[in-house]
Parts: structure tokens; C-alpha cells; sequence
């Protein structure tokens, strides 16, 4: 994972990532403050997901960030 692109840019990032799990609270956002793994394993125990589906969608958003930050 990115964590480069996601812990520089973490306040910008905070409403996207809000809106894209909106299951997750501000502390977990607040707390996570670009660690991604913290980040994935809320997702985790939030939805229910495995360690790979919370990974991949972290991945997969970063690669949103990736064409955005990268063009």
C-alpha cells in the first residue's frame, strides 16, 4: 500500500475516504492519521471483510489517489 500518498495528504483524503466507508467514525479517522493498516483492520471489524478485502480496498482507493496526485 501507499502510504506515502495516503498519510502526506491525509486531511484532504479524510471526507473521500468518509465517504467511501461511511460505516467508519471520525476517531477511527482521527486515529488512523494515515496508517493504513490501522485503517484496514477497522475495516475489517467494521464490515466483516478478510485481511485481503479490507487490504484490496485501500489499494484500490489509493489507486484513485494515484491518477489524481500523479497527473
Amino acid at each position: 500500500m501507499n502510504r506515502d500518498i495516503i498519510a502526506g495528504n491525509w486531511k484532504q483524503l479524510k471526507g473521500q475516504m468518509k465517504a467511501k466507508w461511511g460505516d467508519l467514525t471520525d476517531d477511527v479517522f482521527d486515529v488512523a492519521e494515515g496508517n493504513a493498516e490501522y485503517l484496514a483492520g477497522k475495516l475489517q471489524e467494521r464490515y466483516g471483510w478478510e485481511k485481503d478485502h479490507a487490504e484490496r480496498e485501500i489499494r484500490d482507493f489509493e489507486k484513485t489517489l494515484d491518477q489524481k496526485y500523479h497527473h
